[in-house]
């Protein structure tokens, strides 16, 4: 289902990957003992029965799903959508918004949403969110005036921590419909909970993104080789890594890998840049300064093999960007710039949710890598504690 390649196009030295694959067991056992490693486990099943009820009332009761969050709260499943929907039609709508204050988006968000039947979906952890709590404040306050009070409780859904935050006494004292985050998983890592299942579970087979996601977190010993690779290239100068793909429907995956990997080992002066290019797009305008300007980029390969689709003249379309893809990809290596490569056969939920289970683990184990803990994002914290020092409302 998902092929790996981190030789044909990297230049490691033997002894660098030895040394790092002599921390193996050591950084194992570090996940394992985490007090922040329930990402690991199964899905409670008392939340996935609420998952199953929720689905349906929003079905029933709704031609729209308005998912209220910003970064680990919505990235996830917002990558998961784009990456298998219909570009242009599907079968229930969602939006997701509340990661930009911006409002020229509120106010056409408002316009659009105004005639519509909609339940909204509030994701956060902690309950205080600045850009989530903004945009709840006002989605809560349009709903009041459509629906009236009770209607509105009836019509949100909040998912949040399962004893603490503003959210979750908001829960206990107005009986708002409620999922729970666990306490030992971060934003990032939160892809298979509440967050992001109940969003995904009105498009697609819960079940087929669980199996999928359990058989990424079994590729332990190549999520632990690709951390290497990293680490071993950053060692030779390659501080920045640039995911590319060749399909726009991916472009929200990456940019899930860049929250991913930048938030987990981003700390302390140390980690690798994590950047992304959609080729055959960004070939035409970054293209240049990959293949022969400054050295320090190695490049990261997604790619899909079996996408047949559509045909043209005596091939297909997918045969043509591959060839590209392929191109590329010796191209850049004669010019210095390493790759690992990442083929998917189909893209599906078990493919997708795989992907991303495996990336989790290569996230946690790279941080392991640079001696830092995977699990916080305190530079996150001091933006956050500025703009409470500075905004006024």
């Amino acid at each position: 289902m998902i092929n790996f390649d981190f030789n044909s196009y990297i230049d490691i030295n033997k002894n660098d990957y030895k040394k790092y694959l002599a921390k193996k067991e050591e950084i194992i056992n570090k996940l394992n003992t985490s007090n922040m490693n329930g990402w690991l486990n199964d899905v409670d099943n008392s939340q996935i029965k609420k998952i199953i009820e929720y689905k349906d009332y929003i079905k029933n009761n709704s031609d729209l799903l308005v998912v209220i969050g910003i970064g680990g709260s919505y990235l996830p499943s917002y990558a998961f959508n784009k990456a298998l929907l219909n570009y242009f039609k599907n079968d229930f709508e969602v939006i997701y918004v509340g990661y930009s204050l911006s409002s020229n988006y509120m106010n056409d968000l408002l316009e659009y949403i105004k005639d519509r039947k909609i339940i909204i979906n509030v994701i956060s952890k902690s309950g205080n969110t600045l850009e989530t709590s903004i945009t709840y404040d006002i989605l809560n306050n349009f709903m009041i005036k459509k629906y009236g009070e009770e209607e509105t409780i009836n019509r949100t859904i909040i998912t949040t921590d399962k004893n603490n935050g503003l959210l979750r006494e908001k829960v206990n004292k107005y009986n708002y419909k409620s999922l729970i985050i666990p306490n030992n998983i971060g934003g990032r890592y939160s892809f298979l909970t509440p967050a992001h299942l109940l969003v995904l579970s009105l498009n697609y087979d819960i079940n087929k993104i669980i199996k999928g996601y359990q058989k990424g977190l079994e590729l332990i010993d190549s999520a632990f080789n690709y951390a290497i690779n990293r680490r071993c290239l950053f060692d030779k100068g390659k501080y920045i890594e640039n995911f590319c793909i060749f399909d726009e429907k991916l472009l929200p995956f990456v940019e899930f890998l860049k929250q991913l990997f930048g938030e987990s080992e981003g700390k302390n002066r140390k980690g690798i840049f994590p950047t992304s290019s959609l080729y055959s797009r960004d070939l035409h305008s970054l293209g240049q300064f990959i293949q022969d300007g400054n050295n320090i980029i190695f490049e990261t390969y997604i790619y899909i093999n079996n996408n047949s689709l559509f045909k043209y003249k005596n091939t297909d379309l997918d045969s043509i960007n591959n060839i590209v893809l392929d191109s590329v990809i010796k191209a850049h290596y004669d010019g210095g710039v390493t790759s690992n490569i990442i083929k998917i056969d189909n893209l599906n939920e078990e493919s997708i949710s795989m992907l991303i289970s495996y990336f989790m683990l290569s996230a946690a184990f790279s941080a392991y890598l640079f001696d830092i803990e995977p699990f916080d994002q305190p530079g996150v914290e001091i933006y956050k504690k500025n703009i409470k020092e500075n905004l006024k409302i």
